[in-house]
């Protein structure tokens, strides 16, 4: 057995059933060795995508994504990927070849020092200098990337390390780490103070984050707001723990969230944020609106209570283990005041639109879709104006939203959609993008016809970068910048090409029809929305 035979045993011990990925002459010796196992190999047309992909399988499996590239541009190209999936949280394995040991630091032909490169973005990175240490490095980045505050893992394997001899092979049984130990349960006196002040709270809200799903704590979350009549709120990447049209979710918070569920979290008296990091997004200027309240912050990583806001009532922990306690506690505030009042703001709140009659209205668009989606489907919305309106208007009940909520990298939503419908391949998935954020991706339409990926894409086509339009009309008064996608391509013969089945709407007439064709093609669907170049998110 040689060093690659090693880390693909690894692969298949932890349960991996795919590796996406690009080759590259210092990762041959892997790809060469993982065609003697059942694992299967997705070739990702650029490295980026390879760990969007990566993500995707994870967020919707709760199972770690691996991808696996070469040295140099491969390894540096995949550096978005891996902080996009730092920024949220998501649990990833990142292989990378690398030059030969001994030509280590000498510039060689395509060496570059990816575990520096990516050192503010991982939980932790390795440089493999002994073959006989894979099944231990292997071990520990898996239990690192899915334990505590869960994110990306790099291991840089020399080709050298790869062809040489394992004296022993044995995968540990376990882990034990002594500088790594993540706080899953809650403190009980915490947990009880919480409950304590829940019981004298009369405006009391739940802001659910990112971190409700990454727990699998959707569940028990909606058991607890169930038994209590808690009202809810979410920030971008806590969508969808709780169902759309749960009558005590009031939506999503922030400067683009709705102004009811911003009113909400302002009035509480009692605010508990689960898995949150009260972000900028979430929250522009904390100290205001913390002030006069009780914060209870629930959080897996003790380094985000505090960060950007005091905690009254700080609790580390797995969110579903802290909620399970807390479901299980006696609780007897009394909330009905607080949601008649939160169902006025609702009603006299609500947004209202104009939206010009020529063109595809798309907040319209995504409700009427997403109220046809199957109960557990998966969407999955790029960046930029598409996002904060999907956020908006996507109904999600069991299933899942996925989107690049940290980071924001546009390009995201083909990728991840692929990542998703391959490891739930009786799933419906949904990619929503704008077309500046398809062209980031459209080459992976090729990957999923190679591999038969059924790819459902709708391109929201204003023929602008129309968040960036959006700012500068506000910012600098219509003095437009290097936001005009003129030159793009024509979507159906990109369609054509890759082998997907074309569609467009031009405006809301016939609207549900196309809807229904395109979410009942067995095939790969492409839809082009026409939107109005002036439309806004605000």
């Amino acid at each position: 057995m040689i060093g690659a035979d090693a880390i693909v045993k690894c692969l298949e011990a932890e349960g991996v059933d795919v590796v996406f990925g690009y080759p590259g002459v210092a990762i041959c010796p892997f790809y060469n060795s993982i065609l003697d196992s059942k694992i299967k190999t997705v070739l990702i047309r650029t490295e980026q995508n390879a760990a969007h992909a990566a993500s995707g399988l994870a967020r919707v499996t709760g199972r770690v994504g691996v991808c696996a590239v070469t040295s140099g541009p491969g390894a540096t190209n995949v550096i978005t990927g891996i902080a996009t999936a730092f920024a949220d949280s998501i649990p990833m394995v990142i292989i990378t070849g690398q030059v030969n040991s001994e030509l280590l630091g000498s510039d060689v032909f395509q060496e570059a020092d990816i575990t520096g490169a990516v050192e503010s973005f991982v939980k932790y990175s390795y440089l493999v200098r002994d073959a006989d240490m894979i099944p231990q490095i292997v071990k520990e980045a898996f239990y690192i990337a899915n334990t505590g505050r869960k994110g990306p893992v790099l291991i840089d394997v020399p080709i050298d390390i790869q062809n040489a001899p394992v004296g022993r092979f044995k995968y540990p049984e376990d882990i034990n780490m002594r500088s790594y130990k993540p706080t899953v349960k809650g403190h009980t006196v915490q947990i009880q103070k919480a409950v304590k002040a829940l019981n004298h709270s009369r405006r009391p809200v739940i802001c659910v984050g990112g971190g409700v799903h990454l727990s699998d704590a959707c569940g028990v979350l909606r058991e607890f707001c169930t038994k209590f009549s808690i009202p809810i709120v979410h920030t971008m990447m806590g969508k969808g723990a709780m169902p759309s049209e749960y009558k005590l979710n009031y939506g999503m918070v922030g400067n683009n969230g709705k102004p009811y569920a911003n009113r909400a979290m302002n009035e509480s008296d009692l605010l508990i944020m689960i898995g949150a990091r009260v972000a900028d997004r979430a929250i522009s200027q904390p100290d205001l609106i913390f002030e006069n309240k009780t914060l209870v912050h629930i959080d897996v990583d003790p380094a985000e209570i505090g960060k950007n806001a005091r905690a009254t009532i700080p609790i580390v922990g797995d969110a579903s283990n802290i909620l399970r306690e807390m479901v299980d506690s006696e609780i007897t505030c009394n909330t009905s005041d607080w949601v008649e009042t939160l169902e006025k703001y609702r009603l006299e709140m609500m947004p209202k639109r104009n939206p010009n009659p020529d063109y595809v209205d798309p907040c319209e668009f995504i409700r009427r879709m997403t109220d046809r989606m199957e109960d557990d489907a998966i969407y999955v919305a790029d960046v930029g104006q598409n996002q904060i309106w999907s956020c908006g208007y996507a109904i999600v009940r069991n299933g899942r939203f996925l989107t690049s909520g940290g980071m924001g990298t546009m390009g995201y939503s083909i990728p991840a959609a692929m990542g998703a419908r391959y490891a739930c391949p009786d799933r419906q998935v949904v990619a929503v993008c704008g077309d500046g954020s398809f062209q980031m991706s459209l080459m992976e339409l090729a990957t999923m016809r190679q591999h038969g990926i059924q790819g459902k894409i709708v391109v929201m086509a204003n023929k602008f970068l129309g968040m960036v339009r959006e700012y500068q009309h506000y910012t600098y008064k219509d003095h437009y910048s290097v936001v005009d996608l003129s030159g793009s391509p024509d979507l159906s013969k990109i369609a054509e090409a890759y082998g997907f089945k074309y569609l467009h709407l031009e405006n809301m007439t016939g609207c549900d029809e196309v809807i229904g064709e395109f979410l009942n093609s067995e095939d790969s669907v492409l839809l082009e929305l026409n939107v109005d170049p002036y439309d806004l998110v605000k």
